[in-house]
């Protein structure tokens, strides 16, 4: 199939791409549509079929829909607003998926089911996510994890990777929550995301993934290789305010000085949905966009020197900064207006803003069409 895009045009804009699954079997079409009832999700979409595969997205019915490429849009329509529990996420998500301007291609109609879970797992377990900031040190629950300074932590024989991932990211409300960085936080929330899904679509993958923990533990890069992919590129950025619930999203710090400063080089969350973003350090506090921008701009006026002479940034100043210029929304438009531009490639700092041009998810799971590579798979 040569899957053309799309160059109908509202007076507005172009029609979103969506998602692209391979299929021979009209049936599950017919199902996902009747999954997206299932969910209230009453749009008419676009169907294009062939041998190979379905293209499914969605249409704006008149000049006068709002604009998809801000998905914050799908959580104030009146069919979610009346809907409760967990459907709400997966609405959310299927809607900003179905709205994409860049096609989301699945091998499989199950690895589309299945990343739809995922996103639904990530967005809950982030929403729980309770740490402490630090870039220099780090604990785990001893009785489930231990550390070696060639393999990491890892967890102890016998124990369950899942467990071990929920008590190190969502502590108890007496404990105290563990030391993490903001991309070693999204690791865990993605690997438990990523082994609750296994449960049902892969065990055999889940278990190569428990022993591969039990050895060594993936990360950074390596984690970003073996396990993600992305959306969006350099060449041809999402939409600002585009945002699928589950996506990883980094805001880039476009401060020279600042970003200078272990740990403030920019912020990996998570959107949550409903215009908000995961705060795994306040998580009954979660940022939106605006606050995110702010907070950001933010830690240019908080640099302040340590008893060794070193630059450091102080959160309180921070947060007096952030209270003064929410409160001012003449500021608030100056300082969003520069923060809100596709931020600069690595290494450069030419008047770019905070904003990435890519969102990033994790890769297909299912057996049979699963991409994912490690030393410990079978």
């Amino acid at each position: 199939m040569r899957l053309e895009k799309i160059d109908l045009l509202t007076s507005q804009q172009k029609l979103p791409q969506g998602v692209f699954f391979k299929s021979k079997l009209s049936k599950e079409k017919n199902t996902f549509l009747n999954y997206l009832g299932d969910l209230c999700l009453t749009i008419d979409p676009i169907i294009k079929e062939d041998h190979s595969g379905i293209q499914i997205s969605l249409i704006p019915q008149s000049n006068s829909w709002p604009d998809l490429q801000d998905t914050s849009y799908f959580s104030k329509t009146s069919e979610l607003q009346k809907m409760n529990g967990s459907d709400t996420i997966l609405h959310e998500i299927i809607s900003a998926m179905l709205s994409s301007q860049e096609l989301m291609v699945f091998p499989s109609y199950q690895e589309l089911i299945t990343a739809i879970h995922i996103r639904k797992n990530i967005v809950e377990a982030a929403q729980k996510t309770r740490l402490s900031f630090a870039t220099t040190s780090a604990e785990r629950p001893k009785d489930y994890w231990t550390y070696d300074s060639n393999t990491g932590f890892t967890i102890l024989p016998e124990v369950s990777l899942k467990i071990a991932l929920k008590k190190a990211t969502q502590p108890g409300l007496l404990e105290q929550p563990y030391s993490f960085s903001c991309w070693r936080a999204t690791e865990y929330i993605f690997l438990l995301a990523l082994a609750q899904e296994l449960e049902t679509c892969n065990p055999q993958l889940l278990r190569s993934l428990q022993n591969q923990w039990q050895q060594c533990a993936i990360r950074s890069d390596a984690f970003n290789n073996a396990f993600l992919s992305h959306l969006g590129s350099i060449d041809s950025p999402l939409p600002a305010r585009f945002y699928i619930p589950g996506d990883r999203v980094w805001f880039r710090n476009p401060d020279p000085l600042s970003a200078d400063v272990a740990g403030y080089e920019g912020s990996f969350v998570f959107y949550l949905g409903n215009g908000l973003f995961s705060n795994f350090w306040k998580k009954d506090q979660p940022f939106t966009l605006t606050s995110k921008c702010i907070e950001i701009y933010h830690w240019r006026d908080a640099l302040v020197r340590d008893s060794d002479g070193d630059f450091q940034i102080d959160e309180a100043i921070v947060e007096a900064c952030v209270k003064q210029t929410l409160a001012d929304p003449l500021k608030t438009q100056k300082i969003l207006a520069t923060m809100m531009r596709m931020r600069d490639p690595d290494d450069i700092f030419a008047g770019g803003g905070c904003i990435d041009f890519q969102r990033t998810y994790v890769r297909n799971i299912c057996q049979g069409t699963a991409d994912i590579s490690f030393p410990s798979i079978n």
